[in-house]
């Protein structure tokens, strides 16, 4: 909720500070250059601290970066940027430490989807409430508010503490280098991982941004109001709730995990394009189904690939291996949203931009059908 406050009034900070809404994707590469970096560090945090204490200290840059952003300059909005994405970066690989000590092999695809749906959700979250926050007390109050929740989350977690983070040792003194580089030497030296987080990469392509940029093609191209650009932002993060789920129990049941993610990268791709065909003379309810499967597909494939990630790590280093494979996923959130924008100001419209978002997605379904082999087992094992 803490990374999408900013993109789901766009319009209106862009009129605030004078910039496009355009620049938002700016603002996400700033996000998640500091989350790629916090991320690959996150296995050697969570051992040292623990996996609640890194995610409360998460949370604190989070609403301290949402306390920047509400100042109307580009500078602060920057630095609260870096800020939000230094808080959102370590939070997975502390999920997954903690998950994979509890969690039977057979269920793991269904567990982590259902754990993951904390960012759709949070995603809802902001599209349905910051822009009527925007309404009631202007947008520089409404960041405010979404701070204070942050920090309200951060004490109510707290007593939670001595049995989560029970596993601990006080002993440990990362080094930020081999911090940083002992991840990512473990996802190129495993080629299964290697896969993965390609995969991943293009996977967080589309993902950012359909939800960095859905209130502004809603708003500009198709003159939506923003309130309403913003339930159906939130429409979208509620089909990725549901996506997470079904595809994680479809993993683990039936198709595997490599199958089902060449079928959802199949469904976004063909969802995206039917996104750039819309006009502002398109009923409603035909864009709100499409919007249901991009939200699905887009939003609900990160469960069944971090199980997976987990499955393929060594035995005690799946935090580690998280962190290293979501290297590469924020690495895709870098590039992606903002040639995304540039793409779109280039074709003087957002719905041109989605449609090229067929190619990651295409690009997907080659990488694991080539290598579907290798994952025909994933549900058994």
């Amino acid at each position: 909720m803490a990374l999408i406050t900013l993109p789901v009034v766009a319009p209106v900070v862009g009129q605030a500070i004078n910039l496009s809404p355009a620049y938002v994707g700016v603002y996400v590469a700033f996000v998640y250059v500091a989350a790629m970096t916090s991320s690959i560090l996150g296995g050697s945090l969570v051992r040292r601290w623990g996996a609640l204490r890194v995610s409360q200290i998460g949370m604190c840059f989070s609403a301290t970066g949402l306390a920047l952003c509400a100042v109307a300059h580009p500078v602060s909005m920057a630095l609260g940027a870096v800020l939000i994405g230094l808080g959102y970066g370590p939070v997975t690989p502390a999920s997954s430490h903690l998950l994979i000590k509890t969690t039977p092999p057979e269920r793991m695809s269904l567990v982590f989807s259902i754990k993951q749906t904390g960012v759709p959700v949070g995603g809802m979250m902001a599209g349905m409430l910051v822009p009527s926050f925007e309404v009631l007390v202007g947008w520089q109050a409404a960041f405010m508010i979404v701070c204070a929740m942050c920090l309200l989350l951060v004490v109510l977690v707290g007593p939670l503490r001595p049995v989560l983070d029970d596993d601990r040792d006080p002993t440990i003194r990362p080094s930020l280098v081999n911090s940083f580089v002992a991840p990512i030497k473990l996802v190129l030296k495993t080629k299964s991982l290697r896969i993965l987080a390609a995969v991943s990469f293009m996977f967080s392509v589309t993902q950012l941004s359909v939800t960095t940029y859905m209130v502004t093609f809603l708003y500009e191209d198709l003159g939506w109001s923003l309130v309403a650009a913003g339930v159906a932002l939130t429409v979208a993060q509620a089909a990725g709730v549901g996506g997470r789920i079904l595809w994680g129990w479809v993993a683990d049941n039936w198709l595997g995990s490599g199958i089902m993610l060449i079928l959802v990268a199949a469904l976004l791709g063909v969802s995206a394009i039917g996104l750039a065909l819309f006009t502002s003379a398109t009923p409603h309810w035909v864009l709100y189904l499409v919007l249901i499967t991009i939200g699905s597909t887009a939003i609900g494939w990160n469960g069944v690939f971090l199980a997976e990630v987990a499955r393929q790590a060594p035995h005690g280093m799946a935090g580690m291996a998280t962190g290293g494979a979501l290297g590469f996923t924020f690495m895709g959130v870098l590039f992606g949203p903002p040639i995304f924008g540039a793409a779109a100001s280039t074709l003087h419209s957002y719905g041109s931009g989605y449609a090229l978002l067929v190619v990651p997605a295409s690009i997907i379904v080659v990488l694991l059908w080539r290598s579907r082999a290798r994952w025909k087992n994933s549900r058994a094992t």
